[in-house]
């Protein structure tokens, strides 16, 4: 007898499949998938007849139900026929076009493509972004990522073990819209000490990002075609969120004071939400000043308008105490407050909240499955705990310290390094700093092109002029450093220095011209 087969994937069964009992994909869709694809690409001709339910499943050493569950999903299709009587075929009308693609991909010879593979907005989008880095950890200044040593996981480990050996009853059952109840009361406590005003649990809603709560606020409070306010520059997800509900951002350029209403009235006076970072924007790092606050504040108050604070790294001052929120100065219900764990903790976590002014509670609550998905409940759980028994408070204090070390590395390596190319001025808080051609260097300058060189050499820097939505744009570099070794910093601004001269078509050091 001979000997059984030791994995899956070695076996060669009949229709060239080979099933991967590892993959993350169920069997019955790598048995439909390759089986569509052995269709399309012709190496099963209309009308052939396939083997068996029965006999497929011992060749690929599964069970049979797998393979008719695929069988069943090719017949919905209309890849598959079955008859009364008969095994099962390939189907016998399937469209030529469909039979003739090569299987490279490519366009049947004498055939145009008649339009681009992907529509305009698309293509806009793609303009605005960097291009793909090879794989692997980038050497220095990913934008918004944290220390990934820093993180506990050894001790979130346990928490998500806590979480989900002995789940509660609403880990276990249907979880209320806004999310898990623990991790509510948790960011409401939290805020209330930290961040210095108090809210209801149950208006705090856990969400994915700022463009998950920004799109469930517009669609709330904003009719279709009604204008926003955004930060000009400012973050690409703010635009990106409210387009998502139908609204236009109207972007206000904004100054060393922050957003100024008195501009964004003259521009743009019809518009019903401003959305601000006034603890520290992004990208500048610009603090509101408070008598913009106020000004903003009254506005809302007096026109029934709303305001969203984006409070993304309000946490990390590293001179003084970190400064406090406008909604802390709210006292008409008007600004809904945004934040984020992703990146305070880790990206992965994906897992951020929005504290909705109290009278759209009700409403919020009604609505948001109709128009808003929800925040997964993997972590939620776990990540109550973490703020709960002070975990929160004490990575962030440490952080604190770490990335205002980082902070003075990275400015101490660019006035060594890159005097005469770019000038790295100091912030007081956040996790990146911006990096501004010199007056010489400016005219040659194009951070785009920049960031694609340094992509190249595995740097990862942010292009300053795509946070810009009008046509008059400041070209620099946006450097974060809270996820970089204070030990690779030096060496990294080494490496920017000389791809900032390659990509400049400047001589190098030890070069003439």
């Amino acid at each position: 007898m001979n000997p059984r087969p030791t994995s899956r994937s070695r076996r060669a069964p009949p229709l060239g499949l080979a099933l991967d009992p590892t993959s993350a994909e169920p069997l019955h869709r790598q048995i439909g998938e390759q089986m569509r694809r052995a269709i399309l690409d012709g190496r099963l001709k209309p009308g052939t007849r396939l083997p068996s339910s029965r006999l497929m499943a011992q060749d690929l050493d599964c069970a049979r139900g797998t393979v008719v569950l695929a069988f069943d999903q090719l017949v919905a299709e209309g890849y598959v026929v079955s008859q009364a009587g008969s095994a099962m075929s390939v189907a016998a009308d399937l469209p030529d076009e469909m039979l003739t693609v090569p299987r490279s991909g490519t366009p049947p010879q004498g055939k145009t493509v008649a339009r681009p593979a992907v529509a305009r907005r698309a293509r806009a989008l793609l303009a605005e972004s960097p291009a793909p880095v090879s794989a692997g950890p980038p050497l220095a200044f990913p934008t918004g990522q944290p220390d990934r040593e820093a993180f506990p996981f050894a001790l979130w480990a346990k928490l998500l073990e806590r979480e989900w050996r002995r789940p509660g009853v609403e880990a276990a059952s249907a979880v209320h819209p806004f999310g898990h109840t623990g991790l509510r009361e948790a960011i409401a406590a939290y805020l209330g000490v930290a961040r210095g005003f108090t809210c209801d649990p149950g208006s705090v809603v856990v969400t994915t990002g700022i463009r998950h709560g920004l799109a469930l606020f517009a669609e709330v409070v904003l009719d279709a075609g009604d204008t926003a306010w955004v930060e000009e520059p400012g973050f690409i997800g703010v635009r990106d969120a409210l387009a998502t509900s139908g609204v236009r951002a109207a972007p206000v350029a904004i100054d060393g004071s922050g957003f100024s209403l008195e501009t964004a009235l003259a521009q743009v006076p019809e518009a019903r939400l401003a959305v601000v970072a006034p603890a520290h924007h992004f990208p500048l790092g610009t603090v509101l000043s408070l008598q913009r606050r106020l000004e903003l504040l009254s506005w809302a108050e007096r026109t029934k308008g709303w305001i969203a604070e984006d409070d993304f790294d309000g946490e990390y001052r590293y001179s003084g105490r970190p400064l406090p929120p406008l909604r802390s100065l709210d006292r008409a219900g008007r600004v809904a407050y945004f934040s984020s764990f992703s990146k305070l903790l880790f990206p992965a976590l994906r897992l951020s909240f929005l504290v909705l002014p109290a009278s759209l509670v009700e409403a919020t609550e009604r609505i948001m499955d109709r128009v808003s998905v929800r925040a997964p409940l993997l972590g939620q759980g776990a990540l109550a705990r973490f703020i709960a028994e002070g975990h929160f408070a004490t990575h962030l204090r440490r952080t604190r310290q770490l990335y205002a070390g980082r902070h003075e590395a990275l400015l101490d390596a660019a006035a060594r390094h890159l005097d005469g190319l770019l000038i790295v001025a100091p912030d007081p808080g956040g996790m990146h700093l911006i990096a501004s051609p010199t007056p010489r260097l400016g005219p040659r300058f194009d951070d785009v092109v920049v960031t694609a060189a340094a992509a190249a050499a595995g740097l990862i820097v942010q292009p300053l002029s795509v946070c810009y939505a009008g046509p008059a744009r400041r070209h620099g570099l946006i450097l974060g450093y809270a996820g970089t070794p204070e030990a690779e910093i030096d060496r990294a601004v080494l490496k920017l220095r000389d791809v900032v001269l390659g990509a400049t078509g400047q001589p190098r050091r030890g070069q003439r011209r």
